[in-house]
């Protein structure tokens, strides 16, 4: 598939859920965020079936995201399902890697190929600080429990508030220079305000050369993360959702008021 700006859209990222482990500063509030219905969240067998519509395509890269994509019953089940589309190329997740100690192993057996994990520091308390909940050891498990399993590469993923050259952030390069893990930094981003930049490490906030559509856990297709725009599967149905939200992806992002990172993936 390609947009109006002539960029191949073949990446396919899905919110399998708004709910998280954790509370992380610059995903949500201090008082936490609305969750949906349970009756409103897309079951396995639809997400199942939107995916092999948008792989029939052109879509051949799949990403599983949150909230936190491991804390929905039965995870290894759609993992499984997904895995089993014939013309999926490369399938990941992104996690906090929180809980991949307990299932690193199973989501390779079931067909995922790699995993991206969040780590915003090394230092215990500053983690504690950062993600309100967490403990930083179960990130490291999680870690070695992923190039265990067989998952690579394992990618980190590193919010910075401007630079790769902050305290933190060095720590955590030095960390994946000694422990062979790729490292990726995100400024931190608004929604509201719009402002986002350019991954240090990939290719994300790259609008130039955007691949990618979002599916968000109760059944909407966003064609960009700074946009309001989106497409009902429930109400058009999964095809025409999804070129729908191909042929109005704009040129750029500009700001997003109906979503929060929480609900939309990152």
């Amino acid at each position: 598939m390609f947009d109006s700006f002539n960029r191949k859209i073949n990446y396919l990222r899905i919110s399998v859920t708004d709910r998280c482990n954790l509370r992380c500063v610059y995903c949500m509030p201090p008082e936490g965020v609305k969750l949906l219905r349970h009756e409103d969240i897309l079951s396995f067998d639809e997400i199942v079936e939107i995916t092999k519509t948008a792989v029939a395509m052109g879509i051949d890269k799949v990403r599983l995201t949150g909230g936190e994509p491991l804390v929905r019953k039965g995870i290894i089940d759609l993992v499984t399902m997904i895995g089993e589309i014939n013309g999926i190329k490369d399938f990941s997740m992104t996690t906090n890697g929180t809980l991949l100690d307990k299932y690193a192993s199973q989501l390779f057996k079931a067909g995922l190929q790699r995993v991206n994990i969040s780590l915003d520091t090394t230092d215990p308390e500053k983690y504690r600080q950062i993600t309100r909940l967490g403990n930083i050891e179960d990130v490291f498990r999680g870690i070695d429990a992923a190039r265990k399993s067989g998952l690579s590469p394992i990618k980190i993923n590193c919010v910075v508030k401007k630079s790769s050259t902050e305290p933190d952030a060095l720590a955590v390069r030095k960390f994946c220079n000694e422990n062979n893990l790729q490292v990726r930094f995100i400024r931190e981003m608004n929604l509201e305000t719009g402002s986002f930049s350019v991954v240090e490490g990939g290719s994300g906030g790259d609008c130039r050369h955007c691949n990618r559509i979002r599916l968000t856990s109760d059944g909407k297709i966003l064609p960009c993360l700074f946009s309001d725009l989106s497409y009902d599967v429930r109400s058009l149905g999964a095809e025409k959702a999804i070129r729908l939200a191909v042929e109005n992806k704009p040129a750029s992002g500009t700001a997003n008021h109906s979503k929060q990172f929480s609900n939309i993936g990152g």
